[in-house]
């Protein structure tokens, strides 16, 4: 009965339009105010013992590091280098898009951030090249999504906080699925080229391709320094993203000089804004899953399923359907933290690996990123085409339906996204 009230009062107000992390905090007060003797100081205590996680702070670092690297001019020197290798191939700006997209990810953790830095770009170029405006825009849309699956990650980070899984195994489970999903994004971006004639690029020469690697060198090297520097032992995640925000400053300032230092307050105040915004919803949501905990209803809820005898295909089907569904009316870092508290217990209860059923939630996310009402992906793209939603939506739909069949590869089989980790593990 509880639970009931705890999802009308949510479902309610989020259907006045209200934003969710405010509705989410309002759901938490009336519900423990006028439905629970829980004391004040409980409230209190929980909300700031809630955020005082060490992976948290992880979260400002990576997003002042992508907006270092997103202001300055990495993104065109990746396109660059991305062009040389595969721009030969149909429709290789294209194919070069995806590429890019994929590493820009690797140094940024934000599907819109990936979405505005390559798309700016590469989007008018394929244009002028003669792509189909619809083409190019259902490519960087949907490539733009490998943000978020591709470490570091953003909403990795707040599953892990969400439920304790280790942060580091998150990252080395994104790793393998996300030059998956790149590499299925390719060959659909390649077969559409090809069904239809698209240009292609000139092959470059290996003279060129080592010039642009150059180029694009001391932004390639983030990822090196990132993901080494974790699973060598060298510093822990958290560290890492200090040290990757300190690097892209250096890198934007000093090396690339994209950037001035009249500059660095603009980037700064703007990762605060996103920062700030961010921990306001992780904080209503330990709130939340304060509540449900207390009230034991992910407990209630995984002796209900496993009590009809729901197995742990089934129980990920059901999870898959909800979590489309939610994408609807929900951004990724919303989801993850009002879902993961319940749906994560009952995964546990069935013997479902904890960064098995964190990596397919993110790939759940990126499909929500990319489809309306609420596709943030869609909306970015929509700011660099002037395309509207429905139009772009349609453009979408090609690589949408591959997104589609690539997390049932993920959701069924574990071992795409636990054997780097297990490798780890037993080095």
């Amino acid at each position: 009965m509880n639970g009931l009230i705890i999802f009308g009062l949510l479902i309610a107000l989020m259907l006045t339009g209200m934003p969710i992390s405010i509705a989410l905090g309002l759901t938490v007060l009336g519900f423990i105010f006028g439905f629970t003797q829980t004391p004040v100081e409980a409230v209190a205590l929980k909300l700031f013992t809630g955020i005082e996680k060490f992976e948290i702070m992880s979260i400002p670092f990576f997003i002042l590091a992508g907006n270092f690297l997103t202001h300055g001019g990495v993104a065109k020197r990746m396109i660059n280098f991305a062009s040389s290798m595969v721009g030969h191939f149909y429709g290789g700006l294209g194919l070069a898009g995806v590429l890019a997209c994929a590493l820009f990810a690797a140094v940024s953790g934000s599907s819109p951030a990936t979405v505005v830095a390559i798309g700016s770009i590469l989007l008018p170029a394929m244009v002028k090249a003669g792509f189909p405006q619809r083409f190019g825009a259902g490519v960087i849309t949907t490539s733009g999504a490998l943000g978020i699956l591709i470490p570091p990650s953003i909403v990795m980070v707040m599953y892990s906080v969400s439920t304790n899984t280790s942060l580091g195994d998150m990252f080395l489970g994104g790793v393998v699925p996300g030059i998956g999903l790149a590499v299925c994004l390719g060959i659909t971006t390649w077969w559409i080229a090809r069904k239809h004639d698209y240009p292609r690029l000139p092959k470059a020469s290996w003279g060129t391709r080592w010039q642009t690697f150059l180029a694009s060198f001391w932004g390639l090297l983030l990822i090196v320094i990132v993901m080494g520097g974790i699973y060598g032992g060298i510093f822990t995640p958290t560290e890492a993203a200090a040290v990757s925000a300190v690097y892209a400053f250096i890198v934007a300032v000093f090396v690339y000089k994209d950037l001035t230092l009249k500059d660095v307050p603009r980037v700064l105040l703007s990762s605060a804004n996103m920062s700030a915004m961010l921990l306001y919803i992780i904080t209503n949501a330990v709130l939340f899953s304060f509540v449900l905990a207390n009230e034991q209803i992910p407990q209630h809820l995984a002796d209900w399923l496993i009590g009809m005898g729901l197995g742990s295909i089934t129980f990920l089907l059901v999870c898959n359907i909800l979590l489309l569904v939610a994408g609807n009316f929900m951004e990724p870092s919303s989801i993850v933290l009002i879902l993961a508290p319940i749906l994560f217990p009952v995964a546990m209860k069935l013997g479902i690996d904890p960064v098995h059923f964190g990596i397919m939630m993110v790939v759940n996310m990126e499909v929500g990123l990319c489809h309306p009402p609420v596709g943030l992906n869609l909306y970015v793209a929509s700011g660099i085409t002037k395309m509207g939603i429905t139009e772009l939506t349609v453009a979408v739909w090609p690589w949408l339906l591959t997104m589609l069949g690539f997390l049932v590869v993920v959701t069924y089989w574990p071992g795409l996204t636990l054997w780097l980790p297990n490798l780890m593990k037993s080095m």
